[in-house]
């Protein structure tokens, strides 16, 4: 990779209590690459995540996104950031039961004041690229996992972010489903060069990727580096 890369995570060191969930770890994911971060569970890999995407902060080390450390930001900055650069697929959806998938799509737009009827009618554009266009009057109670989780996928997508952190997106999904998400979410990655950041344990899902992290005790190894 160049040394611009558009997210760099350098000898991050988190710990929760007693317990370390990184010690030293470090990744670097370029514009419209997709980067899967594999390892048991425990290994650290959500916690990774979590603070390479600025939801959560390491205890040391640092985090770039753009050449700007995020990791030095407020939370208030941190938050914009989130809502208008990264879009979040999460392992059940967590779609707001109370609203319609087409509201729950268009959810982030709202937030960011877009009025009313073109955040709708951007969001079932998504809906229909994701192949749910006939969920959108529905709950995400009434539709199945697949369909709530291309929602989600959808939900991600529709600020146009620059990087997608997805973990464990097809966890609670059967492979059918799986496949299908993960087919639909990576040509949407690629047809708008957003990079993502894919956290699974599953090397059917990480054979989506074009390169692997292996989280192991909270230290990183770059697969594509080891065999280079």
């Amino acid at each position: 990779m160049s040394g611009t890369s558009l997210l760099v995570a350098d000898d991050l060191r988190k710990s929760f209590g007693a317990t370390p969930a990184l010690d030293g770890a470090s990744m670097e994911v370029d514009a419209g690459e997709i980067v899967a971060v594999m390892g048991p569970s425990g290994s650290g890999k959500s916690t990774l995540l979590h603070c390479v995407a600025g939801i959560v902060r390491p205890d040391s080390g640092r985090v770039f996104y753009g050449g700007r450390e995020i990791s030095l930001l407020r939370d208030a900055e941190r938050s914009a950031l989130r809502r208008g650069q990264f879009g979040f697929v999460f392992q059940f959806g967590q779609l707001v039961p109370e609203l319609t998938c087409l509201e729950n799509v268009a959810l982030p737009l709202r937030l960011e004041r877009m009025r009313r009827r073109a955040a709708e009618r951007q969001a079932a554009q998504w809906l229909e690229r994701l192949e749910v266009g006939d969920v959108a009057g529905k709950r995400p109670g009434e539709v199945s996992g697949g369909q709530g989780q291309r929602v989600a996928v959808a939900r991600a997508l529709v600020t146009s972010p620059k990087v997608i952190f997805a973990d464990e997106p097809t966890g609670a999904l059967d492979s059918l489903n799986g496949e299908r998400v993960m087919r639909l979410l990576t040509a949407a990655a690629r047809e708008t060069h957003a990079a993502v950041v894919l956290v699974t344990h599953e090397a059917r899902v990480a054979a989506y990727s074009d390169r692997e992290i292996v989280v192991r005790d909270g230290r990183t190894r770059d697969m594509a580096r080891a065999v280079s």
